[in-house]
């Protein structure tokens, strides 16, 4: 299966998709420059087969190319970016402990 992660800045998500089906999301707000991920989802059917962590990977490697700072509102993202330390830095270190990432 081919697996792809688009944003959809008109629907405020990032979508993954399998062989061009939606099969999950992100949700986020962006300031000018930061964005705060809100939601991580992925549809029941295609859960437990590593599909959120590739997208928040990918939504996280976004984030960095556009030089946004994330605010991990979503707790699938926090425990991400607790578990692959070198996203770390892209959380300000004044909202670390906020999340749980102060350790």
């Amino acid at each position: 299966m081919s697996t792809e992660v688009t944003d959809r800045p008109e629907r405020k998500r990032y979508e993954i998709a399998e062989d061009g089906t939606t099969v999950g999301y992100v949700t986020y707000q962006v300031a000018p420059d930061s964005i705060e991920l809100l939601h991580t989802e992925v549809d029941r059917a295609h859960a437990g087969r590593g599909l959120a962590g590739i997208m928040v990977q990918a939504v996280l490697d976004d984030a960095r190319s556009r030089h946004l700072a994330v605010i991990p509102h979503c707790p699938y993202v926090a425990k991400f970016i607790d578990e692959h330390r070198e996203y770390l830095d892209l959380v300000p270190p004044g909202r670390r402990a906020q999340f749980g990432l102060d350790g």
